[in-house]
């Protein structure tokens, strides 16, 4: 059973090392986190194992990192800087602020939403009784539309810099290099180009931990396929991505896809759909496949002034825009929800409960910890001594934990997800025939709590038989 409350999975990600509260020491800064040495090496290996089944393991898809910071035209092309608002409220007695839209959208559902005027969501509000989360009252203000990128200027004379912006999407920096790509990777429709990145939203009313940020991360994929060839493109998306999902560990109990309306649709995509997971408090999206046309390149065409059709390198004579499929990933809300679905409390023999990460063991921070039973100077070295043959024989990341006794060392090394532990007692130094053999060890699994004693020189083969299976 995964966690059933958001304060279970805080609560062990503060403790444990995995999230942060930013700028914890100055007393924060509302709605930002900092991922600490658990929470990045989980990050790096969800971002790893995209990264190989997406592009590494398929001919038509290369990567990209394109900059954070882009020509402000791109914006104005994309229609960022026209449309990219949410419908903002006021709620008169306590002055906080809210998207009027998702208040109503908890009481209404998307669709009922979707087709709200903006002139429509106050007398919603008051007509729905919605009070304000922070005071209670049902006193709002009138919509208004409120941008959501972020401003920066570049320049370093005051008075003379221009007005540029930190990128609301990874999308863009690929079709602005649609053409470069094109020209030096010799790419054949259909095709796509991926990236992992930063994005950044001032979004009015952030929240549910790392679910909604400011400062986000985002795995995306832009397919490129010729008019009128999309539709197949499209449901292989959404059948890999969701057995992408499933798996690393996630129950399709707790998955559904949902298609938009035509009423929710952007005005650059014919058809979209979301994957989304039932978080602790309700379905939330979790990844978004669009087909979005040829609306990008046409627009950064007409912007630019310059060609971004593509040529048939079998008729040269034909040239055109190509179609767009998107798969989007939020990385931050990947990894949420892998920490909610492995989070785990299970009730002992002795009537012990312990909490377990029952991480995918491709996901899981660590992957070995070694553990001598005691501090003494001999169990130290033969300990360390494997640790550093793990080190140097394997790509294992190998944790090495002395402090407390060794029943609460284990329940350290669940509460983090560690796969297997290897103990190093008296018995492997031959101190003690009770406890083992000597240069034997004991490796315990994380999940079936089994306890092999197995010769040291079988350890990397056992590992490997663990990995494989």
């Amino acid at each position: 059973m995964p966690a059933t409350s958001l304060d279970q999975i805080v609560s062990l990600c503060k403790r444990r090392g995995f999230i942060f509260p930013g700028s914890d020491i100055y007393g924060g800064l509302a709605n930002t986190w900092d991922y600490g040495p658990l929470g990045t090496e989980l990050k790096n290996r969800v971002k790893r194992e995209w990264w190989n089944t997406f592009v590494r393991s398929r001919n038509d898809i290369v990567g990209l990192d394109s900059a954070i910071l882009m020509n402000p035209k791109v914006w104005e092309a994309s229609g960022h800087v026209g449309s990219f608002s949410d419908p903002l409220v006021d709620c008169k007695e306590c002055n906080e602020r809210f998207r009027g839209d998702k208040l109503l959208e908890e009481k209404l559902g998307v669709e009922a939403t979707a087709v709200l005027q903006l002139e429509q969501v106050q007398p919603m509000l008051k007509a729905e009784k919605i009070h304000c989360p922070n005071c209670g009252k049902n006193n709002w203000t009138e919509a208004k539309q409120f941008n959501l990128m972020f401003e920066t200027q570049q320049g370093v004379v005051k008075g003379e810099s221009n007005t540029i912006y930190l990128r609301p999407e990874t999308a863009q920096g690929i079709f602005v290099n649609f053409r470069n790509i094109l020209q030096t990777q010799r790419m054949r429709l259909p095709f796509g180009i991926a990236q992992i990145g930063k994005a950044f939203r001032n979004e009015i009313t952030p929240g549910n931990f790392t679910f909604r940020t400011r400062e986000f991360e985002q795995m995306e994929i832009e397919y490129f396929a010729e008019p009128g060839c999309t539709d197949d493109a499209f449901d292989e998306w959404r059948e890999s991505v969701w057995e992408w999902y499933t798996s690393l560990g996630i129950d399709k109990k707790r998955l559904r896809v949902r298609e938009h309306s035509d009423e929710e649709l952007s005005h650059y995509s014919s058809k979209t759909v979301d994957i989304e997971y039932e978080f602790p408090w309700g379905w939330g999206e979790l990844f978004g496949l669009a087909n979005r046309g040829d609306f990008d390149l046409s627009q950064h065409e007409k912007f630019s002034k310059e060609d971004l059709k593509y040529t048939d390198p079998d008729d040269p004579t034909r040239k055109f825009l190509p179609h767009v499929i998107e798969p989007s990933f939020g990385c931050d809300r990947t990894i949420l929800t892998f920490l909610l679905e492995a989070y785990e409390e299970e009730e002992l023999e002795n009537g012990d409960v312990r909490t377990v990460m029952k991480f995918d063991k491709r996901l899981a921070p660590i992957d070995v910890a070694v553990l001598p039973l005691s501090k003494k100077e001999p169990l130290l070295e033969k300990a360390q001594e494997i640790q550093r043959m793990l080190l140097a024989e394997t790509n294992l990341v190998v944790d090495f934990d002395i402090t407390g006794s060794i029943g609460k060392r284990y329940r350290r090394q669940d509460e983090i997800g560690t796969p297997l532990c290897v103990t190093v007692d008296f018995g492997t130094i031959g101190e003690d025939a009770e406890q083992g053999e000597p240069d034997t060890i004991t490796v315990r699994d994380r999940d079936t709590l089994k306890q092999d004693r197995i010769p040291i020189a079988k350890l990397r083969e056992k590992i490997a038989e663990y990995w494989k299976a």
